[in-house]
C-alpha cells in the first residue's frame, strides 16, 4: 500500500479549510441557506442530542483519495489523553447521551485507544468505532477483532466497493485484498453473522464524480458478492456521498469535475433530507476538544455557534438552542437520498 503525502505535508493551498469553502464558494450556484428557505423550511436547528462522534486524531495508515479528513500517516495531531477525559466528563453530565462514534484518521492508532473504549463501555455506552480495516492486518493491531467482540463494540469499516479494482483505485494498490483479509478475521470474531449482536458495518463512497447508487439494491448485491468471492458476511452496508472538501476536493479540481459536481449536488436537494441531516442530533469533538457541528464541519473549522466552543465546557442547553453552521458543502449531505455517517437519510 503505497502512502502518498497528504495535503497538509504538500503544503498545498487546499490544505486551509478557509481556501476550502472560498473555492466552493467562487462557483456559480445556489447557497445552501437559499435552498432551504426556497422549499419553505426553518433554518437548521438541533433536534435531540443522540450521537457523541469524536475525531481522536488525523494519523492514517493509508491516505485515501477521496479522504475528507487529509489523514495519512504524516498527519501528527492526536487528541491528548486530557482532552479524553474531558470527553469522558461531558459524557457523564449527560446521561440521555448512549451512543459514542470514535473516528480518526484511523482511531485505533491513538496510543489510548483501547483504554478509552474501556472507559466508554464502562459507562455502558454503545461504541462505534470507524475501521479502515487495513489498519487490523497490522502486527500490533492484529488482536482488535477479538478486543472489539469482548467489548461488543460496533465495527463500522470503510469498503469502497466489493470488486479489488474499484477499491484500490480508491484507497490504494493491496488495500483490497488487506481488507478482505481483516473482514474474514472480523467474522470469525463473531462479527456479521447476525446472531451474536456484533455488528458489521461496511461503507462505500462512490469512485467518481456522481452520486451513490441505491442503498438498498447496492447492499443486496455487495452480500451476494462478497459471500460468493469471499466468505465474507456483514450486517448492513452505509452508502456515503462523497463531500466536497479536503482530497476529495483536490481530485475533483484535477479532474475537471468540480463545477459539474457542485451542480449535481444543488440539483438534487432533497427538503426531506434536510429535516434529518446528522448535524441536527450529532456533535463532533475535534482532536483538540473543539466542538462542532459535523464532522465535515470540523474539517472545515465551522465550529459550533455557542459562546464556549470546546468539550471541557459542555453545555447540552446552549448547544440546543443553537444555528447549525452551514455552507454549500452541505449539499452533500442533502442530495438524493440523503447521506450521513448511518448512510443514506430517505
Amino acid at each position: 500500500m503505497k502512502s502518498l503525502p497528504t495535503l497538509s505535508a504538500r503544503r498545498d493551498p487546499l490544505a486551509s479549510p478557509e481556501h476550502q469553502r472560498a473555492t466552493l464558494r467562487a462557483l456559480p450556484i445556489a447557497e445552501f441557506g437559499a435552498a432551504l428557505a426556497a422549499t419553505g423550511a426553518p433554518p437548521l436547528r438541533p433536534a435531540r442530542l443522540e450521537t457523541f462522534q469524536i475525531n481522536v486524531g488525523k494519523l492514517c495508515n493509508q491516505t485515501c483519495r477521496h479522504c475528507h479528513v487529509d489523514a495519512g500517516p504524516d498527519r501528527r495531531e492526536v487528541m491528548s489523553r486530557e482532552t479524553m477525559e474531558q470527553c469522558l466528563a461531558a459524557l457523564d453530565r449527560t446521561p440521555t447521551l448512549r451512543t459514542v462514534d470514535v473516528t480518526g484518521g484511523a482511531p485505533e492508532l491513538h496510543p489510548h485507544f483501547r483504554w478509552f473504549v474501556d472507559e466508554l463501555r464502562a459507562r455502558d455506552l454503545h461504541v462505534i468505532d470507524r475501521c479502515n480495516l487495513t489498519i487490523l492486518e497490522t502486527p500490533s493491531h492484529r488482536e482488535l477483532p477479538a478486543f472489539f467482540a469482548q467489548r461488543r463494540v460496533e465495527v463500522v469499516c470503510s469498503l469502497p466497493h466489493w470488486a479489488k479494482l474499484n477499491s484500490d483505485a480508491q484507497r490504494g494498490d493491496g488495500v483490497y485484498d488487506a481488507s478482505i483479509r481483516a473482514l474474514r478475521r472480523l467474522n470469525e470474531a463473531g462479527y456479521g453473522d447476525g446472531r451474536s449482536g456484533l455488528r458489521l458495518v461496511l461503507v462505500t463512497n462512490p469512485a467518481g464524480a456522481f452520486l451513490p447508487a441505491g442503498q438498498v439494491s447496492l447492499e443486496r448485491e455487495w452480500r451476494r458478492e462478497l459471500e460468493r468471492r469471499h466468505g465474507v458476511r456483514f450486517d448492513a452496508l452505509y452508502t456515503i456521498t462523497n463531500m466536497p472538501i479536503s482530497r476529495y476536493l483536490e481530485w475533483l479540481q484535477q479532474s475537471g469535475n468540480l463545477e459539474g459536481y457542485m451542480e449535481r449536488l444543488v440539483h438534487a436537494f432533497n427538503p426531506r433530507a434536510a429535516e434529518a441531516v446528522m448535524c441536527r442530533s450529532t456533535i463532533s469533538v475535534g482532536w483538540d476538544g473543539t466542538l462542532y457541528d459535523c464532522d465535515f464541519n470540523q474539517m472545515l473549522d465551522m465550529r459550533v455557534e455557542v459562546p464556549r466552543p470546546h468539550v471541557r465546557d459542555f453545555d447540552l442547553d446552549a448547544l440546543a438552542t443553537r444555528t447549525i453552521a452551514i455552507d454549500r458543502h452541505c449539499f452533500g449531505c442533502t442530495a438524493g437520498a440523503g447521506s450521513s455517517c448511518g448512510g443514506a437519510i430517505t
